[in-house]
């Protein structure tokens, strides 16, 4: 039998039995009475313990005395280890902060953790079980990323400002500035029109809103068959083509550094750009395998050679051709136009022989990815490599109805041994030699149970799909695609440092000042 109608039924079944046991914990284990308060047994994982876009001082306040039980906070977390105790410390901080506010505190979710469905960090698919916990309950739905800082009080009274009754979405706006392939190239005709959140500012739904868009996602399968950029899509979701509202600006939610001067108004504000976790790793400890093949060996292959390929340590070119001026290394797969599956499983099959250093990272990226290897390094320092990590830019496919996630190929994908181990320890194949490799790899890693991890700074497009004020706080790590750009100057522009580093461990000072 094809691994293929194996995946269908795993995940039929794995969907049909996460909802019923949804189901048999509220009716037997919790006993989450919806018409009271917060009095009674929560589940573990919560802590107890449009068309106005500004709004002046002259407006009126709904909550004169606003209660924070009301306010459920979810932070979009992650299952990665690293990931569970950055979320845990951001909790820890708004406990802190209500505590001192002599209040009950609120609700915080982790959002990894309320339910076994692989498809929750996409949102939608979650909104009913939110709805059904806190929809009697409350009055706002506040999410969080991980880096983001919370001003307690500062929140407070920014959603003071907004009649809790009706429906409200609220959120520091990004627009594109040109049509986009990542947003399937919606709105071309005017892309800037169109408002969806950043949501390292944080984000927010009126419960009144909240329980509508449950209700329609219970008598409304979801549709999108893939989860690109969760933002764009959850906001389209909520406009409903013009029926629903539109995002509404709050000036108070914002993305500047935590302690800018520029930050004095703000009730939200961002961490250091990338997570910061002590020494690099170093470059000898990351194996760089680039796809590439024999049409590409003049063209895509020489920007490589200009840009990164000198800051790797160890590093091969795998195509369908012999090229010893390259180097490349012919795996006996041949090239397909499509999909690269069978490649990049030779390549998994070969990091792990003999034939290359044993390393603890493994790097699998296109021929016409860009990417700025010490700061991967910098990133990697986070992660624990005998842990199963697979890192990268997260998409989904068929969340809403029991489907995966997984790393796209063009931004990078990133593994540990330990993963690698793990995949090829599996009977998990390519059905094709031409399937899509990284979606494939989803689907394996999803019947295997291990976690995939994203990542915001790696990036499957080029720089002018994003916007420009989501691209504003961020430093990358890649990007993708050489279409309609020279990729030596986006390379110099947006992934090179300052400074060639002399470092053993491979990274600058200017790479860790920007980190």
């Amino acid at each position: 039998m094809s691994y293929t109608p194996l995946l269908f039924i795993y995940f039929f079944c794995r969907s049909a039995s996460s909802s019923l046991d949804l189901i048999w914990r509220l009716a037997t284990n919790w006993r989450v009475d919806l018409s009271s308060s917060f009095n009674h047994p929560l589940p573990a994982n919560i802590a107890t313990s449009s068309s106005r876009q500004n709004l002046d001082a002259n407006e009126v306040l709904y909550d004169s005395q606003p209660d924070l039980r009301e306010i459920v906070f979810v932070i979009q977390s992650q299952s990665n280890s690293f990931h569970v105790s950055r979320a845990e410390r951001q909790r820890a901080d708004l406990l802190q902060q209500t505590q001192s506010l002599t209040q009950t505190p609120p609700p915080i979710l982790l959002l990894h953790s309320l339910t076994d469905n692989e498809g929750d960090w996409s949102i939608l698919p979650v909104l009913p079980y939110l709805s059904l916990l806190f929809g009697k309950n409350s009055s706002w739905l506040v999410f969080l990323e991980e880096e983001t800082n919370v001003k307690v009080t500062k929140l407070l009274q920014a959603l003071r400002k907004f009649d809790r009754r009706k429906e409200w979405f609220l959120g520091k706006p990004l627009h594109d500035e040109e049509s986009t392939i990542i947003h399937h190239y919606a709105f071309a005709e005017n892309p800037s029109i169109f408002k969806y959140p950043d949501f390292s500012a944080a984000w927010a739904l009126s419960i009144p809103l909240l329980d509508r868009l449950a209700s329609k996602v219970r008598d409304e399968p979801l549709k999108s068959d893939f989860t690109i950029d969760l933002k764009h899509e959850v906001a389209l979701y909520i406009w409903e083509n013009g029926q629903g509202p539109r995002l509404t600006a709050v000036p108070e939610l914002c993305t500047e550094p935590e302690h800018s001067p520029t930050a004095q108004h703000c009730a939200t504000t961002l961490s250091s750009p990338a997570p910061l976790c002590g020494e690099p790793v170093k470059k000898e400890d990351i194996f760089v395998a680039v796809k590439t093949c024999k049409k590409f060996h003049t063209e895509r292959v020489p920007v490589v050679k200009k840009t990164w390929e000198r800051e790797a340590f160890l590093l091969e070119y795998y195509s369908d051709h012999t090229d010893p001026s390259i180097p490349t290394i012919d795996l006996g797969v041949p090239n397909t136009e499509r999909g690269h599956c069978g490649k990049t499983f030779a390549i998994l099959e070969r990091y792990v022989s003999d034939a290359v250093p044993k390393t603890r990272w493994l790097l699998v990226v296109d021929d016409d990815t860009l990417i700025s290897l010490p700061r991967l390094q910098m990133l990697l320092s986070c992660y624990d490599p005998s842990e199963p990590v697979c890192l990268g830019e997260r998409y989904g496919y068929g969340l809403g109805q029991g489907g995966y996630s997984y790393i796209t190929g063009g931004g990078g994908m990133v593994f540990s041994r330990a993963a690698v181990v793990r995949l090829l320890a599996s009977d998990c194949k390519c059905y094709r030699d031409d399937a899509p490799d990284d979606m494939v790899l989803g689907m394996c890693l999803n019947a295997l149970g291990l976690p995939v991890t994203h990542s915001s700074l790696f990036h499957q497009a080029r720089p002018e799909d994003y916007s420009r004020d989501f691209l504003a706080h961020q430093v990358p790590i890649s990007f993708h695609k050489h279409w309609n750009i020279d990729p030596v100057a986006v390379f110099n522009r947006w992934l090179k440092d300052k400074s060639r580093s002399t470092s053993p461990r491979g990274l600058n000072k200017s790479t860790k000042e920007e980190l």
